[in-house]
């Protein structure tokens, strides 16, 4: 008599399943079809790259493969995956090219730009600028500056213009935390300067071809970048003409230290680059979580006097400072729930493999492209119940963990962004500052705001919201 085979051996039936059988190498995960050269899908992507990826994932699983000539690309949601690719496999990757040369002509060689060692070098020595004892120094900076913008808010204003107010804000922020200094008369221009810039990256991250600068199109762009550069210049030189014991504490004059320290490795133009990075994605990131959540706190009336509560319990009605910080931990995951739902890089930097690589089952060729949608796996049911609803007590001490790699709003891995603490002190501050002095509503009439991606997540629309004052 013959025994039917059995899959699993009753002297190990407490061990864990043999690990999947890889695919042989040249076998591609499943994707849409897309033409000969797969442009048309280029062409999606870049109207609504968000909304397609998610049609993609629906239609073919968390590991997408695009032929979008000449290049094979994956798209990655499937949090393990995400992470085995970030984390373990990071040696083995860097970011796309093109990419990098379209950041690049902002940016100049800054530590957002490098690979290799020179990033690794540029990495280990900005590290302890961002510090936790480094960050905690700039919260008195960002009190002031706070303090000061919220004095010359309204009282009340039935449709008041937060979205531009919160991003002069924090740029006003990142002026103090960088040159010491108020951005005074120039707020509007840098503020548009630095719109053109990011739009402009944006939209060149679409054309495999780049036009030179000087064409007449890109006249705005160039006026641009001459602003923010001339900025940038003169606050280093009038720097530079100073005694260096009357040198501030902030940022520009730790860039100055390692020039100081070693001018081959940090030149002046690599300072230039530094301080253009922080510029530009210090502001924009920070300005677009804070908008997302004045929208989050309006339309959820609730959990916004929670908040509130909870600040006015913890600060007493006094600015906040780095021990007050700590104590405001439902603040902190209002904060960390508008971040899932709207990261302010919903889609990160692509990465290629410099060599061949296996990532779960699949064993892939070098120069291999990946895409990782981090608001994809932020809205997926799977790791938060009802993604689309605003539930900070999703990150209470108590609540049941995603599985890693499905939270990723600075990134994960060596590559994880430098300024991650920097940005979530900032943010709170400010939220706690904001509900101390102000209630937030959503005028009348008002629908939810569509979110559109410019290299970060901002409304389609300038966001404005009803604002009355605290006990007013």
């Amino acid at each position: 008599m013959t025994t039917p085979p059995t899959s699993h051996c009753p002297l190990h039936a407490d061990e864990p399943p043999p690990p999947p059988v890889p695919h042989a190498p040249g076998v591609w995960p499943p994707g849409p079809s897309v033409g000969l050269t797969g442009w048309g899908a280029l062409r999606r992507m870049s109207r609504d790259l968000l909304a397609t990826v998610a049609e993609w994932q629906q239609a073919f699983g968390d590991v997408v493969y695009l032929r979008i000539w000449p290049e094979h690309q994956l798209v990655v949601s499937d949090p393990q995956l995400v992470r085995e690719l970030l984390v373990d496999r990071h040696d083995a990757l860097i970011r796309w090219e093109h990419g990098m040369r379209v950041f690049g002509e902002v940016h100049g060689h800054s530590v957002l730009i490098a690979e290799g060692d020179a990033w690794k070098d540029k990495r280990h020595s900005l590290q302890p600028g961002f510090s936790r004892a480094s960050v905690h120094a700039f919260v008195p900076t960002m009190v002031a500056a706070a303090g000061a913008a919220f004095a010359q808010w309204p009282r009340n204003g039935e449709a008041w213009p937060i979205e531009s107010a919160l991003t002069s804000l924090a740029m006003d922020v990142i002026m103090r935390m960088m040159f010491s200094s108020e951005i005074g008369s120039d707020a509007r221009t840098a503020e548009q300067a630095a719109h053109t810039l990011i739009v402009s990256t944006y939209t060149g991250l679409y054309w495999p071809m780049r036009s030179p600068r000087w064409v007449p199109w890109k006249r705005a762009t160039r006026q641009a970048q001459a602003m923010l550069d001339g900025l940038i210049e003169r606050h280093l030189q009038t720097r530079l003409r100073l005694a260096r014991d009357a040198w501030p504490d902030d940022l520009l004059s730790r860039l100055l230290t390692l020039h100081l320290s070693d001018p081959a490795a940090w030149p002046l133009q690599a300072v230039h680059d530094e301080c253009m990075t922080t510029f530009l994605a210090g502001h924009d990131t920070s300005a677009a979580t804070l908008i997302w959540w004045a929208w989050c706190m309006a339309a959820n009336p609730a959990t916004q006097t929670a908040a509130r509560d909870e600040v006015q319990r913890a600060l007493q009605g006094a600015q906040p400072d780095p021990d007050s910080l700590t104590s405001l931990p439902y603040l902190t995951q209002t904060l960390q729930e508008t971040l899932r739902l709207y990261p302010s890089v919903p889609v990160l930097s692509s990465r290629r493999s410099t060599q061949a690589i296996t990532l779960g089952r699949w064993q892939l060729p070098a120069r291999t492209m990946f895409m990782v949608p981090v608001q994809l796996m932020h809205h997926d049911p799977r790791w938060f119940p009802e993604p689309l609803t605003f539930r900070p007590e999703r990150f209470g001490p108590d609540a049941p963990r995603p599985p890693r790699g499905a939270y990723l709003p600075f990134g994960a891995g060596p590559r994880v962004c430098l300024g991650q603490h920097l940005a979530m002190t900032e943010l709170t501050v400010i939220a706690a500052m904001l509900l101390q002095r102000f209630e937030l509503n959503v005028p009348h009439g008002m629908t939810a705001p569509r979110p559109v991606l410019n290299v970060s997540l901002r409304p389609h629309e300038p966001l404005r919201l009803r604002l009355s004052q605290v006990g007013g």
